[in-house]
């Protein structure tokens, strides 16, 4: 398996590096020290793994992950356990805490080697984004890892979402229709064209034009379902 190890730390990739040499499985192909040097050696030596950090001067790695069209699988290195890299958007396989432990090192690999020996099943569902489940959000240089529970709304806003969850309203470069195929339908509602909704934070109900009918979200948000999703919102709801 192909490995590129990505930290601007030149001791922190000659420390990996060591440690994998207990791991005749894992080929280092090469290493980076930043996200635009990582993006062409991804494409020219098309690694299967990325031993990714994620504070690095320029793009961090979450923004390298973003820009990249197909993603290896990633095992995350960080100094910084504030991240709580459990759960976000990049199906990441597994994050060390610097310095690595060799005892974690291995957990990692062993993990990654068993999904790699696996036979390959005919494509299985994404799994589906639940209320438990935390994602991480980017708007300029402020981020956040947030519960899908506290996200009340997600609007639709050009080619960006704007994302509402307590007093915030970031906005991250992604479509509606790409975000309504990850969330689980049975917490989250796609109220019309511009808009999905948390069930959970529906306060009242109202008709409105058209056979439409007017949401009011806790905390005073209010959104339209369109008529044509009037119907299975009430459904679901039980109305």
């Amino acid at each position: 398996m192909k490995a590129l190890i990505i930290d601007d730390e030149r001791l922190a990739r000659k420390e990996l590096t060591n440690l994998l040499q207990e791991y005749p499985e894992i080929e280092i192909v090469g290493e980076a020290m930043n996200a635009e040097d990582a993006e062409e050696k991804i494409k020219s030596l098309q690694p299967d793994l990325l031993f990714l950090d994620i504070q690095m001067p320029g793009k961090t790695g979450f923004e390298l992950l973003q820009s990249l069209e197909t993603v290896p699988e990633v095992i995350f290195t960080t100094a910084y356990d504030e991240y709580a890299l459990k759960a976000f958007d990049f199906n990441a396989l597994d994050y060390l805490l610097k310095p690595i432990e060799p005892d974690r090192l291995k957990e990692s690999i062993t993990k990654l080697l068993k999904r790699a020996t696996k036979e390959e099943p005919a494509k299985e569902p994404e799994k589906k984004l639940g209320p438990t489940d935390q994602v991480f959000v980017k708007d300029g240089d402020k981020c956040w890892f947030v519960k899908l529970e506290n996200i009340r709304l997600f609007e639709s806003d050009g080619n960006y979402i704007k994302i509402y969850f307590d007093n915030f309203k970031p906005m991250i470069h992604k479509s509606l229709n790409a975000l309504d195929e990850r969330l689980d339908d049975r917490s989250f509602f796609r109220a019309s064209r511009k808009h999905i909704i948390n069930l959970n934070w529906v306060e009242s109900i109202e008709s409105w034009f058209n056979g439409g009918l007017m949401v009011v979200l806790k905390g005073g948000d209010k959104v339209e379902v369109s008529r044509r999703q009037a119907a299975r919102f009430k459904e679901m709801m039980s109305l």
